[in-house]
């Protein structure tokens, strides 16, 4: 029977490049950043924009477009992690379909924050099996993390990103004079993910926010220290993820942060911002690593004194040590069958780790809960 059996292989390659490029006041007319891609001759532009940018920035966009005589249609969608749904993706295939653009030459633009990049970025991705798209972050979180790399989806079936693809935008383009007008709470939302990788793995960085950081978040990231931060959280970002952007190995530095947050975000999507999410996981991981002799009680102390400095506020309440191993056994399933756990081994290091149990996590969280009475309900 063998015999008969032939094998045919196909091979190629596809290269994967695009850019992350600083321009400052992109929706300047005098600024050629968003028509740097594609044809500009008679040419069409679909944008996308959460409903934020909506109201601040739609005369802005439009006068952009239209001084370029290029026409323009702006399609907005709710910002927010429960708006990352199939309904908005369907909402806005539906306003594409009735706006045809040139499927090589006229890239999809997208405007917002991580939710809207990642929604729109999944349009891009999927329609026409596949539009070249632009990506322009508006918030911190896009600015460091979400827009930066080459993930893009929707949550579905009460999971988070559940469907979603990898495509690599043409170009990014980071203006922050966007965050001059995020609220406060939003700013400390980036900023978590700032954290995070300063733990993981830049010490300097990490040093950067104790010296800095507070009066970069005073200043909407908009003074010289806020750039040495911003300039080394993207170059960091950018580090880990080149070499490992389609996640063959399941070992990622980056996922600092993302094990026991996937549960708290999925249970309280409404009320807990994916930053916040973020740092309570790093906080319950510090603790595991600490428990495990991985960090010392100073850089624990530091971690710690960085987070209250920064006046980011750490929500116990919605920690139940149940739910986190729940997490954890989805992450689990998520990464091939292994925990793939990454712990601080010091500040600016890592290891990985395969048997965390659900012992550690209840003392993680009673740590934490009576660390929170200490140092604020006796204040």
């Amino acid at each position: 029977m063998t015999d008969n059996i032939s094998r045919r292989r196909v091979t190629y390659q596809h290269a994967v490049e695009y850019e992350v490029v600083t321009s400052p006041s992109v929706l300047d007319p005098q600024n050629p950043s968003l028509l740097s891609v594609g044809k500009t001759e008679k040419a069409r532009r679909f944008v996308v924009v959460d409903r934020n940018i909506e109201r601040l920035y739609a005369n802005e966009i439009r006068n952009y477009f239209s001084h370029h005589q290029i026409e323009a249609k702006i399609v907005s969608i709710p910002s927010g992690e429960e708006n990352k749904t199939l309904e908005n993706y369907l909402h806005i295939v539906r306003e594409l379909d009735s706006f045809p653009i040139n499927r090589r030459n006229e890239p999809i633009i997208a405007i917002g924050g991580g939710v809207l990049t990642d929604v729109a970025a999944f349009v891009a991705s999927t329609y026409r099996r596949g539009l070249p798209h632009i990506k322009v972050p508006t918030t911190l979180m896009g600015y460091v993390d979400a827009s930066i790399g080459i993930k893009n989806g929707i949550n579905f079936n009460g999971n988070k990103n559940r469907l979603g693809t990898f495509a690599p935008p043409q170009k990014v383009f980071l203006d922050k004079t966007f965050l001059k007008t995020l609220p406060r709470r939003h700013l400390l939302n980036g900023v978590c993910e700032i954290i995070k990788l300063a733990v993981i793995k830049d010490a300097g960085l990490f040093h950067l926010l104790e010296m800095h950081g507070t009066q970069s978040i005073e200043a909407q990231f908009q003074n010289d220290e806020g750039d040495l931060i911003l300039d080394s959280a993207i170059h960091g970002m950018l580090e880990e993820l080149q070499p490992n952007l389609f996640e063959d190995d399941l070992m990622r530095r980056v996922d600092f942060g993302h094990t026991f947050s996937y549960g708290l975000e999925t249970r309280n999507q409404t009320d807990l911002l994916h930053g916040e999410a973020v740092l309570l996981d790093m906080i319950v991981s510090a603790l595991i690593a600490r428990a495990r002799q991985l960090l010392s009680e100073e850089d624990t102390n530091r971690i710690f004194q960085l987070t209250a400095r920064l006046g980011i506020s750490l929500d116990t309440d919605i920690l139940d040590p149940s739910q986190l191993w729940q997490s954890l056994e989805e992450r689990t399933y998520h990464r091939d069958g292994l925990q793939r756990v990454p712990l601080p081994h010091g500040i600016g290091s890592c290891v990985f780790v395969n048997d965390i149990n659900m012992k550690e996590i209840e003392s993680a969280v009673k740590i934490l809960e009576d660390w929170i009475i200490i140092n604020y309900d006796h204040a």
